[in-house]
């Protein structure tokens, strides 16, 4: 359930400001989606799994408020991660 290591320097990669940029709020939500997705798919087949159900609901609601914060503070760069993740904006 968890990203693979690889993938997870390529996310990086891909969101980072700078080099060595592994912490902000864009490299956070592309990490944060990526287990969303991973941890979707892990409950279509484990439907009474309520402990990973749990985690992914707070999942969901930590990259909500970054996204609150990015939209609040970066609008280009909320619209940009919005647009690259394909994730519906409020």
């Amino acid at each position: 359930m968890a990203i693979a290591a690889e993938r997870k320097l390529e996310i990086v990669k891909e969101f980072a400001n700078s080099d060595g940029d592994n912490g902000s709020s864009e490299v956070q939500i592309a990490l944060l989606t990526e287990n969303i997705k991973n941890l979707t798919e892990h409950l279509r087949t484990h439907k009474k799994d309520h402990g990973s159900r749990r985690g992914l609901l707070a999942m969901v609601a930590r990259r909500a408020k970054l996204l609150k914060y990015l939209r609040n503070n970066r609008a280009d760069s909320f619209r940009s991660i919005v647009a690259k993740l394909n994730l519906r904006a409020r």
